[in-house]
């Protein structure tokens, strides 16, 4: 199996695969190179340790979930973008079969502090973005928010709830979205 060089894209096309019909935990380098028709060491050219392979694989499983073309999707107020992000977990979660319950757990013990802060870094990502859709929803109620509840806190709150819906695989949102609407409109 000594072929040529593959291509970055290629191999994580390839893990994301795995991870569509395997799950994450079949994600190895050798396996990623026998989907890839390569040498063990052309995904070690690119990847230098599976927990690199299995970091950016992640990566790229959420950026999938969440990817909105340039102006296909403007959000009318809060609650609607919170709909949204569940509906794309839940859409998410059909097409890469426990991926949002296993991810986390895929990376070896001195790996997980590196698989953990690139999932907080894609979740702040996504606090912020939902925290620039509250600030310009011009429906809140102007004394929604105080010293106490701030509306960076408030969306912390609301993601939270979130996450915690994806581990208990709830398929609603409608009382999160009816708590929001009762709290800041």
């Amino acid at each position: 199996m000594n072929k040529t060089v593959t291509s970055r894209e290629a191999i994580l096309a390839a893990s994301q695969k795995l991870v569509m019909e395997k799950g994450l935990q079949a994600v190895n380098m050798r396996t990623v190179a026998s989907v890839c028709g390569v040498a063990v060491g052309s995904v070690y050219n690119y990847f230098p340790s599976k927990a690199e392979l299995l970091t950016a694989t992640v990566e790229n499983v959420w950026r999938e979930i969440f990817h909105m073309p340039e102006g296909s999707v403007q959000f009318l107020n809060f609650a609607d973008s919170v709909a949204w992000v569940y509906e794309r977990i839940q859409k998410g979660s059909k097409q890469y079969p426990g991926f949002f319950t296993l991810h986390s757990m895929s990376f070896a013990a001195g790996e997980k502090e590196t698989g953990r802060l690139k999932m907080e870094q894609y979740f702040d990502h996504m606090k912020t973005e939902l925290c620039r859709v509250l600030k310009m929803d011009q429906c809140v109620n102007p004394e929604a928010f105080n010293d106490k509840l701030t509306p960076r806190s408030f969306v912390d709150l609301v993601f939270t709830n979130i996450t915690s819906s994806l581990l208990e695989e709830k398929r609603d949102c409608s009382a999160l979205i009816e708590i929001i609407k009762r709290v800041i409109y």
